[in-house]
């Protein structure tokens, strides 16, 4: 409803402004300032004052006297206020809002018909997931949520580097040393604790082991990146038998997230299909092509990029970044657009990857990038452990059983004895855990640098996972104190009148409700996922104030009251829950 409020604005502005003889190519409209009762405003005013020759709160007035509100059924006013023009909302705007938020996909914008990849994560199968890479899985796979919540056909992809030297030490590793040869346990029992192992093993072999036998490693290493630039049926096998394994020990891990990825594309793809020796026949033969110190560069001084882009060795091996490049072209061919999420320790490579694909001929307006900071570790527990780093196992573990704590520490016994089972403690330790971990990191402007704190992502009274999830959870108790299933909730009266909703606590959270389709589009179009986070916190407080304020199931109030509110508790629980959804946090029925 809040969109064909918004249209309905749009074309009063236009009809307005055309009565008057001024251009209409920016309308302004906008949030109102502070303290305006109204939904939208417009600061075109600012604009046209000079074409005009009056002040902007003359001009704002007289477009105000244009604009009839009755020809627009959603519009109840337009009023001018200094130098803005303020609309308010109809009853029907109101009434619209509860009706189209009792549907259980409220929020999901009209089909786009365009198809988007969304390839995120991406990380080496040479051991567990880092927590340092945590913000990776959970914000693209937050991104890929909002373009599917706004209308896209979204794919998630995972980019498999199983052809670099790391994969061919890797492979040496795993085939040279015995499990008596290492130094420790794994970890976990889990394939990638495990196999890393042999990883280490030959790293620390390869920096400070016997130097024949280190050159006869190397040579060995060499012989595998060779036979997997020459599409080598045999090296292939050797080498995905370790990518396979960890990688499979990985997933397990970012199901937890969850990250969901619909395929797994691996680099040696377009080794094996030719793709990449294509691209460095077309590489060579530009124009920016230069062979210096021993390696095929291009020189892309000319895009501002102060570093020359490697893409062939002096023994005729393609780079990450080669094969990336064949990598992007098949994304384009095979879909309208492409997002990819990278660190910020890859800006310089995303301007390298911009600069070569739009040389090779490729509309690289298809292409945008989300450029993400590092989470800083937590203090305590979490700090070390033997010098390999904190794994996202271990915060995740570690956010369940911290959540355990918090459930625990604030159930009534009463409440414990007669309606929550160990089972459900469970269940809500991982979802609160679990959830705060992935709220605390989305929440967060991606080029912002985190530094995680347990009180604050934990913390159910302030601005966090478990707040919102509480407000779902007090949603679906209050619908089933009505006798009505939360899941079903779409229906929970035949009739009601939204008219009803009239205090400043109903008004504002209905306001609040309408808005969440327009929240999605614009997280979709900027690929800012943080910004459904701030959604999800405004329509908690809303809420919170409603709830206080106003009884649902109160012995005094009428029934058509009650109907109505219950409408509002059902669009609110659907708002605030497919909100959560797209952040991929968990929303409790009950907590």
């Amino acid at each position: 409803m809040y969109l064909q409020f918004r249209d309905d604005v749009e074309d009063a502005l236009v009809s307005a402004l055309e009565a008057l003889d001024l251009p209409t190519d920016d309308l302004g409209v906008e949030d109102p300032p502070e303290g305006v009762e109204a939904v939208l405003a417009s600061s075109a005013a600012f604009r046209l004052a000079g074409e005009v020759g009056a002040p902007p709160p003359q001009v704002a007035g007289q477009i105000a006297d244009e604009i009839d509100v009755s020809e627009y059924d959603l519009v109840a006013d337009a009023s001018a206020q200094g130098p803005y023009v303020n609309f308010a909302p109809s009853d029907a705007y109101y009434e619209g809002t509860v009706e189209e938020a009792q549907r259980a996909d409220f929020g999901h914008l009209e089909p786009t018909g365009e198809e988007v990849v969304v390839e995120h994560t991406s990380a080496n199968p040479t051991g567990p997931v880092h927590v340092g890479r945590a913000r990776n899985p959970i914000v693209g796979d937050a991104v890929a949520r909002v373009l599917s919540f706004a209308g896209h056909d979204v794919d998630r992809h995972y980019y498999v580097n199983d052809a670099g030297r790391q994969m061919a030490v890797f492979t040496w590793a795993y085939e040279t040393f015995d499990e008596s040869d290492l130094d420790a346990d794994p970890e976990r029992d889990k394939d990638d604790y495990d196999l890393v192992r042999y990883y280490r093993k030959g790293n620390d072999f390869l920096e400070s082991g016997d130097p024949d036998a280190v050159e006869e490693a190397e040579a060995e290493i060499q012989t595998i990146m060779q036979g997997l630039e020459a599409g080598d049926e045999e090296t292939y096998e050797r080498v995905q038998t370790v990518v396979d394994t960890v990688l499979g020990g990985m997933r397990e891990t970012l199901d937890r997230l969850p990250a969901e990825f619909d395929e797994f594309v691996k680099e040696t793809r377009f080794l094996r299909d030719g793709s990449a020796d294509d691209v460095v026949s077309r590489l060579k033969e530009l124009d920016e092509a230069v062979y210096e110190e021993e390696a095929w560069q291009l020189d892309l001084e000319a895009f501002d990029v102060e570093k020359n882009f490697v893409f062939l060795r002096s023994d005729g091996t393609t780079l990450y970044a080669t094969r990336d490049l064949a990598h992007h072209e098949w994304k384009f061919e095979n879909y309208d657009r492409a997002v990819t999420v990278l660190g910020e320790d890859h800006k310089l490579q995303a301007r390298q990857m911009n600069a070569t694909l739009d040389l090779l001929g490729n509309d690289t307006d298809q292409l945008r990038q989300v450029i993400y900071s590092y989470v800083n570790l937590p203090e305590g527990k979490m700090s070390t452990r033997a010098g390999t780093g904190i794994d996202l196992d271990d915060l995740l573990d570690e956010a369940i059983d911290r959540a355990r704590e918090e459930v625990e520490t604030r159930l009534d016994d009463r409440i414990r004895d007669d309606d929550l089972t160990d089972e459900d403690v469970e269940r809500i330790a991982e979802q609160v855990g679990i959830g705060a971990v992935r709220y605390d990191i989305v929440s967060k402007q991606p080029t912002k640098a985190i530094t995680f704190e347990w009180d604050r992502a934990l913390d159910f009274e302030a601005q966090s996972a478990p707040y919102v999830q509480y407000v779902h959870a007090r949603c679906c108790g209050i619908l089933e104190e009505a006798g009505i299933e939360p899941e079903g909730s779409a229906d929970v009266a035949e009739e009601f009148d939204a008219s009803l909703l009239e205090t400043e606590a109903e008004r504002e959270l209905l306001e609040v409700v309408a808005r969440f389709p327009a929240v999605i589009e614009e997280a979709a179009e900027d690929l800012e996922p943080h910004v459904v986070a701030t959604y999800t916190r405004d329509i908690a407080e809303t809420f919170n104030t409603f709830y206080r304020e106003c009884p649902v199931l109160a012995d005094d109030v009428d029934d058509d009251l009650r109907d109505a509110r219950l409408a509002l508790v059902a669009a609110s629980k659907h708002a605030v829950g497919n909100a959560l959804q797209v952040l991929g946090v968990a929303a409790p029925r009950s907590m």
